[in-house]
């Protein structure tokens, strides 16, 4: 997450919302349809787990085609790349703290 966490606060998103993705099926930084698009992450990453056919059609009513297939490409794309770093045993390379102290004053 070292990259993604720096690259998504340059982008904008709210450090409390990383801080809380452990528990984002109830924490109230996220919203609605946030906490459906992690769940699909989670169906399609955690072992045991699934994308329920329920779970689908409703992230169908928000998102087009194209959009779901964007969406499942990042999310597969992530998972390889955790996957094959997890494998060649690279470690976080501390992106995000060298931009905190780049930003800091």
């Amino acid at each position: 997450m070292d990259i993604n966490t720096a690259s998504g606060e340059a982008a904008g998103i709210a450090e409390e919302k990383f801080a809380h993705l452990g528990d984002y099926a109830t924490s109230p930084v996220f919203s609605a349809l946030e906490r459906l698009v992690l769940q699909y992450a989670d169906g399609m990453t955690v072992s045991g787990h699934d994308v329920s056919d329920e779970l689908f059609a409703t992230l169908r009513t928000h998102f087009s085609e194209e959009e779901m297939v964007e969406l499942t490409a990042h999310v597969a794309f992530e998972n390889f790349r955790s996957r094959f770093n997890h494998a060649l045993r690279i470690e976080a390379q501390g992106f995000c703290q060298i931009r905190k102290v780049r930003s800091s004053p």
